[in-house]
């Protein structure tokens, strides 16, 4: 049998989609943008792959390359990855601009037996600032959200253990159902003083359960082994899933998709990366999402070295963050699509695919199992 390691660049996002306009992001382009800025960028590896072929110019590609245009309607992580699966959802998750209403979050203080702060859409470190200290006052949870499907709930770590925060966000998830069914709910611990707060390294995501049947469904059900790597497992509530490696960091993730390289012989390895968009592009900081390309674009060369003859490699990103564009939200656009193996012919310019699913279906081919949604290559 042969192996696909499937590694996803969170956030990095190749162009304006289509109905970017419909989302407000038009002329959004995370990798355009960020090379733009940085002209001294250099990604040997990923502009082998055919990333500087995206933008016409670069060297012949080692494989296959292209872009894909997302069906969902959504530009968040739980939506590309579900379409990716063969997930295609006709109508959004649902989003609070304005908080969530009172039966929601009275209902979640009253089942963890805490008050609420906050409660409106903002960004993590900004609301955890300026709300940390009356936190850490009244031992109110911090309640956010985002232009995302998120149900964010911060706290202290001194004032709230890991495992009560975890707790609470499993309340809510069981809660956030029917009309409120939001993509996820989210742990946010938070250690400092005031001044000087500091989220951990203890984010948690607690997923919808996706619908059945998507492709990790299918190559279980066929024995054919996966590996998840970074918030896989939190995206897919484990579904599917033989192995959870976590990790915190990209440079975690390559680690332990090499290590896992090294014991799995054959199935499929998925692996997120999840610094751009986490650390960089919400927080529009195109240094930071140059420097994080870099470092994944060395970490990505390390995979390709360590590939066997059988070995397939898929290279892609969920959706766009844009670090250069307004605001500080994801930014719909078309996904890059790198596909890389000994017997994928050389220098192959895919276009633009129509559903990330196109990749669910490639995957599933390679290995070998009998799935097929959406479009079909």
């Amino acid at each position: 049998m042969s192996r696909v390691i499937w590694i996803v660049l969170d956030g990095v996002g190749a162009g304006a989609a289509p109905d970017a306009a419909i989302f407000s992001d038009t002329g959004a382009d995370t990798l355009g943008h960020v090379r733009a800025k940085v002209p001294e960028l250099a990604l040997p590896h990923l502009d082998a792959l055919g990333f500087s072929r995206l933008y016409g110019g670069g060297q012949p590609a080692l494989g296959q390359y292209g872009r894909a245009r997302e069906l969902s309607m959504g530009k968040d992580t739980t939506t590309g990855h579900w379409e990716m699966m063969g997930i295609v959802r006709e109508a959004p998750f649902p989003t609070y601009p304005h908080g969530f209403p009172p039966e929601v979050i009275d209902a979640f203080s009253q089942s963890v037996g805490r008050g609420v702060l906050g409660n409106e859409p903002a960004s993590g470190t900004e609301i955890i600032a300026r709300l940390g200290e009356a936190h850490l006052r009244t031992g109110r949870y911090i309640v956010y959200t985002s232009a995302d499907s998120v149900f964010q709930i911060a706290a202290h770590e001194s004032i709230v253990p890991r495992e009560e925060l975890y707790r609470a966000c499993q309340k809510a998830r069981a809660l956030l159902t029917g009309p409120h069914a939001v993509a996820r709910v989210i742990a946010r611990p938070f250690t400092g003083t005031a001044g000087h707060f500091v989220r951990t390294d203890g984010r948690r995501d607690f997923s919808l359960q996706p619908p059945y049947p998507m492709l990790l469904d299918a190559l279980k059900e066929h024995d054919v082994p996966v590996w998840g790597v970074g918030k896989i497992s939190d995206i897919f509530c484990g579904r599917g899933l033989a192995r959870h490696l976590p990790s915190h960091s990209n440079a975690e993730g390559i680690e332990a998709t090499l290590a896992a390289m090294d014991e799995l012989p054959t199935g499929m390895i998925l692996t997120n990366l999840v610094d751009f968009d986490m650390l960089y592009g919400h927080r529009r900081d195109v240094e930071g999402f140059a420097k994080a390309l870099e470092q994944a674009d060395q970490g990505v060369g390390r995979v390709m070295a360590a590939m066997k003859s059988e070995d397939t490699l898929i290279l892609c990103a969920d959706h766009g963050c844009d670090p250069t564009y307004g605001g500080s939200d994801h930014t719909r656009e078309l996904i890059p699509i790198c596909i890389y193996g000994h017997t994928c012919p050389a220098d192959k310019n895919l276009g633009t695919l129509e559903g990330f699913c196109h990749l669910g279906n490639w995957a599933a081919r390679l290995l070998g199992v009998p799935f097929q949604a959406g479009a079909t290559t």
